[in-house]
């Protein structure tokens, strides 16, 4: 992520959740928070010269030794599509390159759909935060995975493989 994706990243936001960030906490995370990993997937567009499309964003911090996921979302037109899945690869990839031997994440208690998402990364629910969120009181399910090594880092990097096969057949999405 640049500083140049932020309205294309805070367009996502807002089409994928009814509290996005503002574009400063974007702005924020690349310029000021030195723990924070930052990825876009992009459409590449059909002409050349034109401008790739950002469709999907994760942002991870990382704090001490644990990969706290802060957003990840796909634009509605783009989702079912692996790329969900490759961002959260690639963002548990470099947090425990960093140094990451675990990672936690909040999310609603009704998105099923992420919470399968990140079941398959061995994220397993911990805890509940009542009325976390502001617009409809709903409880945030904690999930964590813990124990990543060597062995959960070889796993993720047969995932971006499998990832690459998507690409291929999809042309187009980075």
């Amino acid at each position: 992520m640049t500083l140049l994706d932020i309205p294309q990243v805070h367009a996502v936001d807002r089409q994928s959740f009814n509290l996005p960030w503002p574009e400063k906490s974007y702005q924020y995370e690349l310029t000021q928070n030195p723990n924070s990993i930052l990825w876009v997937a992009e459409a590449l567009p059909d002409q050349p010269g034109l401008t790739p499309r950002i469709v999907g964003m994760i942002v991870v911090w990382f704090i001490v030794d644990e990969a706290h996921i802060a957003t990840l979302a796909v634009h509605p037109e783009f989702r079912r599509r692996g790329l969900s899945k490759k961002l959260l690869a690639l963002g548990l990839k470099v947090a425990i390159q960093l140094g990451a031997i675990e990672s936690t994440l909040e999310v609603r208690e009704n998105n099923l759909a992420a919470q399968k998402l990140y079941e398959k990364f061995g994220f397993r629910e911990v805890g509940r935060r009542l009325h976390y969120y502001r617009d409809n009181n709903e409880d945030a399910v904690l999930m964590t995975v813990k124990d990543l090594g060597t062995a959960y880092l070889s796993w993720l990097e047969t995932v971006i493989a499998d990832q690459v096969k998507i690409e291929v057949a999809s042309k187009g999405i980075i």
